[in-house]
């Protein structure tokens, strides 16, 4: 058993350095980024931590071994000398995926195929069998993941990705998924004392995830992994992630959030995801209109995920809608205000260019993150 192992937390492009700042913010110093991943060196018990902790990222992958692989026998000579068996158990399922991207082995179902038999040798060899493995125990998922010709092959720790976090009941059309959701919010400077209001709450993401933060709470405390069932981390080490996750909770924090829609019926929708996360008497819920908003307090911060108005018949409502929403938020200088949307016309409809601005993806659309620095009284 490795007593240190290399991991990979995966990210959406443009959110690597929040993911860092979040493995570092565990005590993880040996950090490295990559385009849509962080690597760090740790012990077995990061493993849990990780997969409990990380909002922003999507995945957490423990790396078994890399190299330049142009041929098929150089793929299988290579994988199966890696240590498998230190990893996997005699009855360990080995589902393979994988992935090939301006690579001289561009056939993914031949690489997958040829990793599995590779696995698959190595294991029956390791293990004095003569015949097939059993496969009959916890799934150990592995991927092949070939980027011009260098080759990397990594377990899932996670299982479902890191963004289930297990309360979403319902959601709308176009939702935000809760890791970007949290990077929205980290990627500000509010503090949980402070007003936070998403104006166009959709299925209530944001205001959950700013809820999550705000109360330290972990984002996979209510969820179950992959790597739970591994032989590979003994089960004291997931109780003592769950138990200092729930010593790490601040549910006595009191918090000022409020999540507003135009439609009702994506109201009722955040008040059910809000009641399943926990969180159902803390996060305010309205129907209300953009335009209707008059903030109560000197400070706060707006973060919102508006209509991007990309389908014809919206697009006139929603460059009004921004028009009014810059206007109104003319008279609160004071307020915080960032906004994610692919309309590149924003700045100009809102009235003013923003203090800063971020490229991100949601999914695969190019997304940007205005962000307008209040005026503090």
């Amino acid at each position: 058993m490795p007593k240190t192992v290399t991991l990979i937390a995966t990210s959406a492009m443009g959110l690597e350095s929040v993911v860092a700042r979040e493995v570092k913010d565990l005590g993880y110093e040996n950090v490295t980024v990559e385009n849509g991943r962080v690597r760090y060196e740790a012990d077995l018990a990061a493993i849990p931590r990780s997969n409990l902790w990380l909002r922003t990222a999507d995945r957490v992958k423990l790396l078994i071994g890399e190299f330049t692989a142009t041929t098929f026998d150089d793929l299988f000579e290579q994988t199966k000398a890696l240590a498998w068996e230190q990893y996997i158990p005699e009855d360990g399922a080995i589902p393979v995926t994988g992935k090939s991207v301006k690579s001289t082995l561009y056939s993914v179902p031949d690489c997958q195929s040829i990793v599995k038999k590779a696995i698959v040798e190595r294991m029956k060899q390791k293990y004095g069998l003569a015949t097939h493995l059993e496969e009959s125990g916890p799934a150990h998922r592995v991927e092949i993941a070939i980027h011009k010709d260098h080759a990397m092959l990594t377990l899932d720790t996670s299982g479902a990705g890191l963004h289930k976090r297990g309360y979403r009941t319902g959601q709308g059309e176009a939702p935000l998924k809760e890791t970007l959701a949290a990077a929205l919010v980290k990627l500000t400077n509010w503090r949980p004392d402070e007003p936070f209001v998403d104006p166009f709450c959709g299925s209530g993401t944001i205001p959950i995830e700013a809820a999550l933060i705000g109360q330290n709470i972990a984002p996979g405390f209510n969820r179950e992994f992959a790597s739970e069932e591994w032989d590979l981390i003994p089960y004291n080490l997931w109780e003592d992630a769950f138990n200092e996750a729930e010593a790490a909770a601040n549910y006595d924090q009191p918090l000022d959030i409020t999540g507003f829609d135009k439609d009702q019926r994506m109201v009722e929708i955040a008040k059910e995801n809000a009641t399943e996360s926990g969180l159902g008497e803390i996060i305010t819920w309205k129907q209300m209109r953009i335009e209707d908003f008059r903030p109560s307090s000197s400070n706060g911060y707006i973060v919102g995920n508006p209509p991007y108005g990309e389908r014809m018949g919206d697009k006139e409502d929603v460059e009004k809608m921004y028009q009014a929403f810059g206007q109104l938020m003319n008279n609160y200088p004071s307020w915080s205000v960032y906004v994610v949307t692919s309309n590149e016309d924003f700045e100009k409809l809102y009235g003013r260019e923003a203090t800063k601005r971020r490229k991100l993806y949601n999914g695969y659309i190019k997304i940007d993150y205005y962000q307008y620095f209040g005026k503090k009284e």
